[in-house]
Protein backbone atom coordinates (compact mmCIF):
# COMPACT_ATOMS: atom_id res chain seq x y z
CA UNK A 1 0.00 0.00 0.00
CA UNK A 2 1.54 3.02 -0.89
CA UNK A 3 1.04 6.24 1.08
CA UNK A 4 -0.29 8.59 -1.02
CA UNK A 5 -3.49 6.79 -0.62
CA UNK A 6 -3.33 7.48 3.28
CA UNK A 7 -4.63 10.87 4.36
CA UNK A 8 -3.06 12.87 7.08
CA UNK A 9 -4.51 10.89 10.07
CA UNK A 10 -3.44 7.35 8.16
CA UNK A 11 -6.46 6.81 6.98
CA UNK A 12 -6.51 4.18 3.50
CA UNK A 13 -8.25 5.91 0.55
CA UNK A 14 -9.92 3.91 -1.65
CA UNK A 15 -13.05 5.47 -2.22
CA UNK A 16 -13.09 7.19 -5.69
CA UNK A 17 -15.64 10.64 -5.81
CA UNK A 18 -16.12 12.04 -9.73
CA UNK A 19 -18.49 14.54 -10.84
CA UNK A 20 -18.77 16.63 -13.98
CA UNK A 21 -18.37 19.80 -14.97
CA UNK A 22 -18.40 22.39 -17.88
CA UNK A 23 -15.44 23.26 -19.48
CA UNK A 24 -15.44 27.09 -17.97
CA UNK A 25 -15.66 25.68 -14.61
CA UNK A 26 -12.99 23.28 -14.82
CA UNK A 27 -11.04 26.46 -16.06
CA UNK A 28 -11.79 27.91 -13.23
CA UNK A 29 -11.42 24.94 -11.29
CA UNK A 30 -7.90 24.40 -12.51
CA UNK A 31 -6.92 28.00 -11.80
CA UNK A 32 -7.77 27.59 -8.67
CA UNK A 33 -6.10 24.35 -8.15
CA UNK A 34 -2.79 26.10 -9.62
CA UNK A 35 -2.76 29.22 -7.57
CA UNK A 36 -3.59 26.89 -4.07
CA UNK A 37 -0.10 25.09 -4.96
CA UNK A 38 -2.14 21.88 -3.87
CA UNK A 39 -2.60 19.11 -5.15
CA UNK A 40 -6.01 18.45 -7.23
CA UNK A 41 -7.28 15.79 -5.45
CA UNK A 42 -6.58 17.63 -1.89
CA UNK A 43 -7.56 20.74 -2.95
CA UNK A 44 -11.06 19.45 -3.88
CA UNK A 45 -11.66 17.46 -1.24
CA UNK A 46 -10.86 20.00 1.45
CA UNK A 47 -13.04 22.58 -0.43
CA UNK A 48 -15.68 19.88 -0.54
CA UNK A 49 -14.92 19.20 3.22
CA UNK A 50 -15.08 22.90 3.90
CA UNK A 51 -11.86 22.91 5.25
CA UNK A 52 -9.63 25.60 4.83
CA UNK A 53 -7.02 26.31 1.82
CA UNK A 54 -3.63 27.32 3.19
CA UNK A 55 -1.34 28.73 0.10
CA UNK A 56 2.50 28.53 0.86
CA UNK A 57 4.13 30.63 -1.78
CA UNK A 58 6.72 28.17 -3.45
CA UNK A 59 7.97 29.00 -7.20
CA UNK A 60 5.06 26.99 -8.42
CA UNK A 61 2.51 29.52 -6.71
CA UNK A 62 4.23 32.31 -8.08
CA UNK A 63 3.87 31.04 -11.31
CA UNK A 64 0.41 30.37 -11.31
CA UNK A 65 0.12 33.91 -10.09
CA UNK A 66 2.52 35.51 -12.71
CA UNK A 67 0.10 33.22 -15.17
CA UNK A 68 -3.44 34.06 -14.17
CA UNK A 69 -2.31 37.86 -14.03
CA UNK A 70 -0.99 37.59 -17.63
CA UNK A 71 -4.30 35.91 -18.63
CA UNK A 72 -6.08 38.68 -16.58
CA UNK A 73 -4.58 41.16 -18.46
CA UNK A 74 -5.55 39.84 -21.99
CA UNK A 75 -9.16 39.09 -21.18
CA UNK A 76 -9.11 43.19 -19.96
CA UNK A 77 -7.40 44.27 -22.96
CA UNK A 78 -9.95 42.25 -24.80
CA UNK A 79 -13.12 43.81 -22.13
CA UNK A 80 -11.47 47.40 -23.31
CA UNK A 81 -11.65 46.22 -27.32
CA UNK A 82 -15.02 44.92 -27.23
CA UNK A 83 -16.90 46.14 -24.41
CA UNK A 84 -18.47 42.89 -22.24
CA UNK A 85 -17.32 41.47 -19.02
CA UNK A 86 -17.58 37.68 -17.79
CA UNK A 87 -18.14 36.54 -14.72
CA UNK A 88 -15.37 34.19 -14.32
CA UNK A 89 -12.99 37.25 -14.88
CA UNK A 90 -14.33 38.46 -11.68
CA UNK A 91 -14.29 35.40 -9.98
CA UNK A 92 -10.71 35.17 -11.42
CA UNK A 93 -9.41 38.38 -10.58
CA UNK A 94 -10.77 37.80 -6.58
CA UNK A 95 -9.33 34.43 -6.00
CA UNK A 96 -6.18 36.15 -7.21
CA UNK A 97 -6.18 39.26 -4.81
CA UNK A 98 -7.48 36.90 -1.78
CA UNK A 99 -4.45 34.64 -2.84
CA UNK A 100 -2.03 37.74 -2.92
CA UNK A 101 -3.35 39.22 0.53
CA UNK A 102 -3.20 36.20 2.05
CA UNK A 103 0.71 35.58 1.11
CA UNK A 104 1.21 39.26 1.96
CA UNK A 105 -0.13 38.68 6.07
CA UNK A 106 1.96 35.45 6.16
CA UNK A 107 5.59 37.67 4.94
CA UNK A 108 4.40 40.02 7.57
Amino acid sequence: MSAKNRDEHNRWRNITVGFRVSPEENEQINAAVALSGLPKQEYCYRRCMNRDIVVQGNPRVYKALRNQLAAVLDELKRIEAAGELRDELLDNIELIALTLYGMKEESE
